[in-house]
């Protein structure tokens, strides 16, 4: 049914779980499974170009660490993972990926790293469920 998966991927427990439901998915339907890690929280007020340029590195470090992690978990499920990073507020980043990419189904987990103040302001996967132009699979 779907044939390119994305999974927005944060590291958390949530995001775990989520991948694991979307590797199951991806090999079943033999779709292309793809993992999005968002760069979130740059200096918006930066005294320096090197303050941006060091906090930006730091960040895509982190990132290609848990991408590589997200990248372990898929080869156990016996499906290759696409991986990529961007910056930007993550449900809106994802959504717009998604779009641009051509993905027919966003999986997410529900809560990530937010925690509580994350469910009165609304979750990622709250916000890109209501903006999605595809399908969206939220995991508990």
């Amino acid at each position: 049914m779907f044939r390119k998966i994305l999974v927005g991927y944060d590291g958390s427990a949530g995001a775990e779980r989520a991948l694991e439901v979307a590797c199951e998915m991806a090999r079943t339907a033999e779709a292309e499974l793809w993992a999005v890690a968002i760069l979130e929280h740059l200096p918006k007020y930066a005294a320096s170009v090197g303050e941006i340029e060091e906090t930006t590195a730091q960040g895509e470090e982190y990132l290609r660490g848990i991408l590589s992690g997200a990248q372990a978990i898929a080869l156990r499920h016996g499906v290759g993972l696409q991986v990529d990073q961007i910056a930007g507020q993550a449900a809106l980043s994802i959504v717009k990926y998604a779009k641009e990419q051509g993905f027919d189904l966003i999986v997410l987990g529900h809560s990530g790293h937010s925690g509580l103040w994350g469910s009165f302001l609304g979750t990622t996967a709250d916000k890109a469920a209501r903006h999605a132009h595809c399908s969206v699979l939220v995991v508990r």
